[in-house]
């Protein structure tokens, strides 16, 4: 069962005292997500020249409230790059219930069936905890899990859509209480954790993924963008597209060295 809220964190080690959702300034900044759209468009031609990798099958999950098209210029940039990409194709990420949960896990069986290799999951926000939870459920049918933005941990206080998730959805059900305090764990696969410190939505520490004894496979990188321009960022598309290029037996953390370390850092 996928255990989901709209606002959560964790941190490296123990979970901090009094966790708060962005501040009132990151918030009102979120409108610079236009330009990262419009940057996203002047260099699109270019983002073909992006990193390539083996053409398996990727599904991209879009964030609470958005739908398919928030994700189809990522999606389109992954066509061009040689992926099958898919959107979830289940209208707008409003309600979640077990019908939805149903729905979702079906299309990984789905994608994986038809093309016969493992499936790499991008979710961006509320999705990325989708995708995550998806990879726990079938990691014999997921290759990797690329989260954007997503608040990744039980603690709900993270994430300024909180109030308007739970309007909707009402508060965590009791049966998922268990769920819910293993949300932080990664998922047995490769799994990336892409952030901003600038986020005016998600609180960028609930996104860091815990370092776990005998899971080297999970990584946290650090990119300049808005939450709603995460999908769009040219530099998270670059890092989205050196995340998807490796092999699939040889996953390696990301590099960064050269002009990378101006623009990202690992946490």
């Amino acid at each position: 069962m996928i255990a989901i809220n709209a606002g959560q964190e964790t941190q490296m080690s123990a979970a901090p005292h009094n966790p708060r959702p962005p501040s009132l300034f990151w918030l009102l900044t979120e409108g610079r997500a236009v330009f990262e759209l419009g940057s996203f468009y002047y260099l699109r031609l270019l983002m073909r020249c992006l990193p390539k990798g083996d053409g398996h099958p990727v599904i991209v999950l879009p964030g609470f409230v958005a739908s398919d098209a928030s994700t189809g210029p990522m999606r389109g940039v992954l066509k061009d790059l040689g992926y099958p990409a898919y959107g979830w194709g289940l209208g707008r990420n409003l309600k979640f219930d077990d019908e939805r949960e149903a729905a979702m896990a079906a299309l990984v069986d789905r994608v994986y069936a038809e093309h016969k290799r493992k499936v790499s999951i991008i979710g961006w926000s509320l999705g990325g905890v989708f995708a995550r939870e998806l990879a726990k459920m079938a990691p014999e049918k997921v290759r990797s899990v690329i989260s954007l933005g997503s608040p990744i941990t039980e603690h709900r206080n993270y994430s300024n859509a909180r109030t308007l998730f739970e309007a909707i959805n009402g508060p965590p059900e009791e049966n998922r209480a268990a769920q819910l305090a293993q949300l932080q764990k990664a998922p047995p696969v490769p799994t990336t954790s892409i952030f901003s410190k600038s986020d005016g939505i998600v609180a960028w520490r609930g996104s860091i993924q815990h370092r776990e004894h005998g899971h080297d496979l999970i990584e946290n990188i650090e990119a300049p963008a808005s939450h709603f321009g995460l999908g769009v960022n040219p530099l998270v598309i670059y890092v989205i597209a050196d995340r998807l290029a490796q092999p699939e037996d040889d996953w390696k953390h990301f590099d960064y060295d050269g002009m990378r370390k101006l623009f990202f850092r690992g946490h």
